[in-house]
């Protein structure tokens, strides 16, 4: 079965750190681009960041230098380490294969809390 499965989200208090995982099965891993977008109460859809086939990350500008974005070929397992974790980035994340508006692919989504 082609699908993308997320887990490691929970809650978290301001400053503290999760490790996101996606394991991706029935498709060619290597062959795509993987992203990670998320989508907080009451908002659209918001791309974090994208890895290319090679490990090549990008990163949107709120989350630059505290997420990163990893992927484990042999695994087909794409991962989104976050530390530094505030308020506004409470949100459900989910795994999508291919880059931000191009996804064919997305996981049900993990809930991320980050709360005092």
């Amino acid at each position: 079965e082609v699908q993308l499965v997320e887990s490691g989200g929970g809650l978290v208090q301001p400053g503290g750190s999760l490790k996101l995982s996606c394991q991706a099965s029935g498709f060619i891993f290597t062959a795509y681009y993987m992203t990670w977008v998320r989508q907080a109460p009451g908002k659209e859809l918001e791309w974090v960041s994208t890895i290319s086939r090679t490990g090549s990350p990008s990163y949107e500008d709120s989350v630059e230098g505290r997420f990163t974005i990893s992927r484990d070929n042999t695994k087909g397992t794409l991962y989104l380490q976050m530390d530094g974790l505030k308020h506004e980035d409470t949100a459900v994340y989910y795994c999508a294969r291919g880059v931000y508006g191009a996804i064919s692919l997305r996981g049900q989504g993990t809930q991320v809390t980050v709360s005092s």
